[in-house]
This record gives structure tokens, C-alpha cells and sequence, in this order.
């Protein structure tokens, strides 16, 4: 990953763009990595739904993941656990 420096940044702004569209650049301050620039794709791809895993708050869980969830919950209340609890 290449790397520039704040003043770098006022300088060669260009360069440093190109370089941020293909790939993310770390930009220094005081010798210390503060900040990364990378193209709008690369952000999109980071916060992209590509990865499963999922936080929901309180009343926002589907009702099909709400359901496994309970399926299991009431499962484990019946007492019954896993195999390789015995």
C-alpha cells in the first residue's frame, strides 16, 4: 500500500489520486498513519452486502431469522443440547 504524506497531499494530488483508484493509500501526518484514500468502488466493496453477517436492533430482525432463533431457544429449554454436551 502505498503511502504520502499530508503535505504530500497539497502537493501532488494527482499522483496521489491515481494511486488511490488502484488501491487504497495510507496518508501520513507527523510520520503517523491518519487517514486512507481509496476510489468509491473500493469503499462500495468494503460496505458491500458481500458479507453475510448481519447486526439488526431490537424489532428490525427478520421473521425468518426471528423463528430460528426461537426454534433453537426452544430446543435448549426442551433440554435438548448438543451432542458433544454429554
Amino acid at each position: 500500500m502505498r503511502s504520502f504524506t499530508t503535505s504530500d497531499l497539497n502537493k501532488q494530488v494527482g499522483e496521489i489520486t491515481e494511486a488511490a483508484r488502484k488501491g487504497p493509500v495510507v496518508i501520513t501526518h507527523h510520520r503517523k498513519p491518519k487517514f486512507v484514500l481509496m476510489s468509491m468502488e473500493h469503499y462500495d466493496r468494503l460496505r458491500g452486502t458481500d458479507d453475510p453477517r448481519r447486526a439488526y436492533g431490537v424489532g428490525e430482525t427478520p421473521t425468518d431469522i426471528a423463528a430460528q432463533f426461537a426454534d433453537e431457544l426452544d430446543r435448549l429449554a426442551r433440554g435438548e443440547g448438543y451432542d458433544d454436551e454429554a
